[in-house]
């Protein structure tokens, strides 16, 4: 196998440029790097990782963790990370908590243990003094989708509430009266901001907040369905249905399909999150934009800006907008 003197000599440059070049480091000339390269392909050399990890104290790995990773919304969050690290030269390391406070914290253990230069983390369990705590350790933590004071400069997140108040806004404005709500799970801040924006559009349009109108699932298809279906057992003087996200809104399209309810003449009905889906359901679905690829994107620039020393804009604050398709009827 080629060493990395071979390569120095083949491209006719010195060992530290070599270095340079493998490293990624800037201060190295497009020809002479190109140089470089080509010794290095011509020759069949690969870098030794453990070897530049040593080198440089750092893997060029960092660990992610999220609630689950068969979810379009986790999918699309997870691909902007990996894209914008891997166009540094960096790896990614996925894991997922499982919406359990043990799990979550056995996973960020285990990344720890795969010696990442840094974790982004978008969890719902784990209490925010853990966070704080954890962030005091060598290896930076970053938030997504979550904000605490403490770790302001490494959180990136968007206002749930006024999307919650957004969505709700719109079927207000389009003279629905009666508006039920499927919210997400309360152990999720999200879920439960989301349900302070539904409340604050009907406290502004002078709409009575009514309990019987409000049913929770835990933001899966299947519990949209089943809680859609409660409620309409329970009451069907509802116009309009906002829902905590996309995924619960399509298991509710079902239900009232299934149900012989035209959407949206009978129910109109309003998502969250804009996942790739949203657009292909029948009718397509309403929804409040969660740019949760982006989010992913920022945490990543984030990561190369504070630990591999890089220099990229980043947007901490995000806020959501109303994407209007055809599943909201004016009445």
């Amino acid at each position: 196998m080629a060493t990395i003197y071979e390569v120095s000599k083949a491209a006719g440059v010195s060992l530290a440029t070599v270095s340079r070049v493998i490293n990624k480091n800037a201060a190295v000339s497009p020809k002479t790097r190109e140089k470089v390269e080509q010794a290095m392909v011509e020759l069949g050399y690969r870098p030794n990782t453990i070897a530049q990890s040593l080198a440089s104290s750092k893997s060029n790995s960092v660990g992610v963790l999220v609630s689950e990773l068969d979810s379009p919304f986790f999918g699309e969050m997870m691909s902007g990370i990996e894209t914008e690290l891997r166009s540094a030269g960096k790896q990614v390391i996925f894991a997922a908590g499982h919406n359990t406070e043990k799990v979550e914290k056995e996973s960020i253990e285990f990344l720890l243990s795969r010696f990442c230069d840094a974790l982004i983390i978008h969890i719902e369990q784990t209490p925010n003094d853990y966070l704080v705590e954890l962030s005091k350790g060598k290896v930076p933590v970053y938030l997504i989708n979550r904000y605490l004071e403490p770790l302001k400069q490494r959180c990136v997140y968007m206002n749930n509430e006024l999307g919650g108040y957004r969505a709700t806004k719109f079927a207000i404005d389009k003279g629905h009266k009666n508006i039920a709500y499927l919210c997400g799970p309360e152990y999720k801040d999200d879920a439960m901001e989301r349900l302070k924006g539904y409340q604050r559009a009907l406290e502004e349009a002078g709409i009575d907040y009514d309990e019987s109108l409000i049913v929770k699932g835990d933001y899966s298809e299947r519990s949209g369905s089943e809680q859609f279906s409660i409620l309409y057992q329970r009451t069907q003087n509802f116009s309009a249905l906002v829902c905590g996200n996309d995924e619960m809104a399509s298991g509710a399209m079902k239900e009232a399909r299934d149900l012989g309810l035209d959407i949206p003449r009978a129910i109109s009905i309003i998502g969250f999150d804009n996942t790739s889906f949203a657009k292909y359901l029948y009718p397509q679905l309403t929804t409040i934009d969660n740019p949760v690829g982006e989010m992913g994107k920022m945490a990543a620039k984030l990561v190369l800006n504070e630990v591999y020393e890089q220099k990229h804009l980043v947007q901490h604050y995000f806020e959501p907008e109303l994407v209007e398709r055809s599943s909201v009827l004016t009445v």
